[in-house]
């Protein structure tokens, strides 16, 4: 008769076999994708496409059992805005997929090309990275970006959703197969971890003979759980503590327009506005206004002294909310001595992700964007605009705060390495 602790190492054992072998599956897979021809690639893409739009009652129904289930958890109001799926919601990750499939296939392109004195030809060529493993929190709609975006690169993805989507993101996964099999690529692509097992994580975290690279997307213990426990290069994409500076030489109604859509479009993605930081010297004209369109459109506001003063709905601000990803109808606002003041409280705050400068003095916003060390940095455009299809991307997997090898939004391109093709006439070195 078998102990509790006989049947928990059975399960381990069990576990770790079915994850090998969905590693064994995508790297045969990868093996196959390297060589498929862009037409495939992309009549798989449609194909999921239609699948998405045909099926998209059965992703509803699914969606529906995850949105129960995460109620009766209470999760935040940002976290079940992420989760949930509407129609429009469906129909844009299946333009999404058209959209991917419209994109220049990466693979093969010729990165740069020179010919040496010697004669040798040597070009740098886009190569897949191979297999791709995406551990995910709460989104059921980055099972299809990042599936259709590692099928487009020509890799082979395996996919570990959060336990909160996992029937919205089986329910896309199976568009996604129906895609693969009427191009007549292997099932092992793109596949989906099936349990919420979180010991599936730590798994594929090991698994480097079979995953060349990590990327997580999630709140910061995931991708510090990620960066300290894999033995797999990671591809990190870390908070969101995205700032919008309005400089001296704004103009008003552009900072207004512009602060308020940054914070309160969608308050619970990465691109979202935390901080706002006005120069002093427009402070006494367009603080007040600012302050005043964010509370008046629900935001809660923790600001400095300064800021308190124009509005008495203002919060006092700790140190702690200028180092805060609220993703929620929150914001911390700070008046700065000048750009210079405002860039240091970004290097000493921020998360490198997201910036934006409003003002007309090009000067200063060219010093902005120049000394800013964050992954997007913006003059006079929303912080809401840090998202792959917004560059024309198609989608994105996540947007990188990494400096290697990928940085922004990660697309098909970001999803490649490169390799030499050197060409001789029957050289020998001397």
């Amino acid at each position: 008769m078998s102990t509790a602790e006989d049947i928990g190492d059975d399960k381990v054992a069990d576990l770790q076999r079915q994850m090998l072998a969905l590693g064994a599956a995508a790297r045969a897979a990868a093996a196959v994708l390297a060589k498929t021809p862009a037409e495939v690639k992309n009549l798989a893409l449609g194909a999921a496409a239609a699948a998405m739009r045909d099926g998209a009652a059965e992703i509803l129904a699914a969606n529906a059992t995850d949105m129960a289930a995460a109620a009766q958890r209470d999760l935040s109001a940002a976290l079940l805005d992420r989760l949930l799926l509407t129609p429009d919601r469906i129909e844009a990750m299946a333009k999404g997929l058209d959209a991917i499939a419209m994109l220049n296939d990466p693979v093969g392109d010729t990165i740069s090309e020179w010919q040496r004195p010697n004669g040798l030809a040597i070009a740098r060529v886009r190569v897949p990275l191979g297999v791709i493993g995406i551990i995910y929190e709460s989104r059921p709609n980055v099972t299809a970006d990042a599936g259709a975006l590692c099928l487009k690169s020509g890799n082979a993805a395996i996919l570990r959703g959060g336990s909160e989507s996992f029937h919205s993101s089986r329910a896309i996964h199976a568009c996604l197969l129906a895609g693969l099999r009427a191009a007549g690529l292997p099932d092992g692509a793109i596949q989906l971890v099936p349990t919420r097992d979180r010991a599936a994580v730590g798994l594929m975290l090991t698994m480097h003979q079979h995953i060349d690279i990590i990327v997580p997307r999630g709140g910061r213990g995931l991708i510090e759980r990620v960066q300290n426990e894999s033995r797999i290069p990671v591809i990190a994409h870390l908070d969101g503590n995205c700032h919008v500076y309005v400089d001296g030489s704004a103009n008003m109604e552009m900072a207004r327009e512009i602060s308020l859509n940054a914070k309160m479009r969608r308050t619970g993605i990465c691109g979202a506005s935390e901080t706002l930081l006005v120069d002093s010297h427009c402070a006494a004209s367009h603080l007040a206004p600012l302050v005043k369109d964010l509370l008046d459109a629900g935001c809660e506001v923790r600001g400095d002294e300064a800021t308190q003063g124009v509005d008495q709905r203002v919060l006092v601000a700790t140190d702690s909310d200028w180092r805060t990803e609220y993703l929620d109808s929150i914001i911390a606002v700070k008046v700065v001595d000048d750009v210079a003041a405002a860039i240091t409280h970004i290097e000493n705050y921020g998360s490198h992700h997201t910036e934006c400068i409003i003002a007309d003095d090009v000067e200063v916003a060219e010093r902005f964007l120049a000394e800013v060390d964050s992954a997007i940095v913006l003059h006079n455009a929303s912080t809401q605009f840090a998202d792959g299809g917004e560059f024309g991307m198609g989608a994105e997997i996540g947007i990188s705060t990494n400096r290697l090898h990928a940085r922004g939004p990660v697309g098909v391109e970001q999803l490649t390495s490169y390799k030499y093709v050197v060409h001789g006439q029957g050289q020998i070195r001397p």
